[in-house]
């Protein structure tokens, strides 16, 4: 039995505005791909005992002998998030029917909606010896993706003309917790969509998850160890084509430090595809060093003659460095678009990639970076400490208690 209800949200803490919670055709039925569990979710008893904390496994012994009761539970966070609970919540249903109880969901805060800080995301009742060994496992598949939706949310939306994709798995503890942000990057994505009407998460880079974003299979081209072992930049496109002829071309071109020489060699090399648009070029520059051609001088003057007003005001030490540092900076990639267009490339593409979380996004989004896509692992949560999910007992046999200190919990 699953019963939602929506309460109201303390509504976004930054200035954002709040888009209706339940639009029509929100929620978990928008993508309608089939998934497959992560392996690592443990389901059976044995599974579920080896990974629960010790002191609920001791109250589910205690409670099997001195006799159940109907509890309820509020879930929630201490930070503000985009609600994110369909993976959890399948996993509950999954071990509720193979044990064979009856759980009931009262969800506030739908997949997809905002949740003000401490606002109960839902509540889930059922008998305590059969919930209580869940708590650990649960609140781990819940806290995470609400903080990575969030912050996937909040780079669509800054961003919306521009694409992304999904790279996050070469940066998660294993395939479960993939599973987790690529589902989070979705959901984030998804409401910057009806929000903003944003380009959004488009695809990512497995196979696994790639139904999350609507595809069959994961995307990609080459990484760095493809142009090494070509041995220039040039040969790895050429060796790409004659590979994968009728695959985009999408070519990264810092290998050698020569971005610019290399994209006008690729560009030149294919000029069809490029004139076409059949060519994308990949900036990935090390935060080591600035781009060919490039140092502060001319990263400043780059935006001047761009976005003039992005240098105007004040700046953080990261905002800086974002903008005119080493590395992918604003200034490195409106630097690649003038190079382009100036040698008759408008067609060609830009791609970039290292480190775009939601600060850097931000940043990007105030020089009007010229980014036709994006490739990204750095939605995911920076501080853990924030993704920490809280469950608390809220009623017995429908009576209202709870610690001292969580009132704020108890049901309305």
């Amino acid at each position: 039995m699953v019963d939602d209800a929506s309460s109201p949200g303390s509504g976004p803490q930054d200035g954002r505005t709040e888009a209706p919670d339940t639009p029509a055709g929100a929620g978990p039925d928008t993508v309608n791909v089939a998934r497959s569990p992560a392996r690592g979710w443990p389901e059976d008893d044995q599974g579920i005992a080896d990974w629960t904390d010790v002191y609920f496994k001791r109250t589910k012994s205690a409670v099997h002998r001195f006799g159940d009761c109907e509890v309820t539970y509020a879930v929630f966070m201490r930070r503000p998030v985009i609600s994110a609970p369909r993976l959890a919540l399948d996993w509950l249903h999954d071990v509720a029917a193979r044990r064979g109880f009856e759980v009931e969901l009262d969800v506030r805060h739908p997949e997809g909606t905002w949740v003000g800080a401490g606002e109960p995301i839902l509540y889930i009742t059922g008998p305590l010896s059969q919930l209580v060994d869940l708590e650990t496992i649960l609140l781990g598949k819940l806290g995470p993706p609400c903080v990575a939706a969030y912050n996937a949310y909040t780079m669509c939306s800054d961003l919306p003309k521009v694409a992304f994709l999904a790279m996050d798995a070469r940066h998660c503890a294993g395939t479960e917790m993939a599973d987790l942000m690529a589902y989070a990057a979705h959901v984030g994505s998804d409401r910057a969509k009806r929000e903003v009407n944003a380009t959004g998460f488009v695809a990512n880079a497995t196979d696994a998850t790639a139904h999350y974003f609507g595809q069959s299979a994961g995307k990609g081209t080459m990484p760095h160890a493809f142009i090494g072992y070509a041995g220039s930049t040039v040969r790895a496109a050429e060796l790409f084509v004659e590979a994968f002829p009728e695959e985009p071309l999408v070519v990264l071109v810092d290998y050698y430090g020569r971005e610019i020489t290399d994209t006008l060699d690729v560009c030149r090399r294919f000029p069809e595809k490029a004139q076409s648009g059949g060519i994308s070029i990949r900036i990935d520059v090390a935060g080591s060093r600035f781009m060919e051609g490039m140092d502060p001088a001319t990263s400043y003057a780059v935006l001047e003659r761009n976005c003039p007003q992005c240098i105007r005001g004040y700046r953080t030490e990261d905002e800086l460095r974002y903008l005119v540092g080493a590395g992918t900076s604003a200034a490195a990639i409106w630097r690649m678009r003038e190079v382009l267009d100036q040698h008759g490339f408008a067609q060609v593409k830009i791609i970039a990639s290292s480190g775009f979380g939601p600060a850097k996004c931000r940043v990007m989004a105030a020089a009007s970076a010229p980014i036709d896509v994006i490739g990204t692992g750095s939605y995911l949560p920076e501080k853990w400490t924030e993704t920490y999910a809280t469950a608390d007992v809220v009623e017995y046999d429908g009576k209202p208690s709870v610690k001292l200190g969580r009132e704020f919990l108890l049901r309305k």
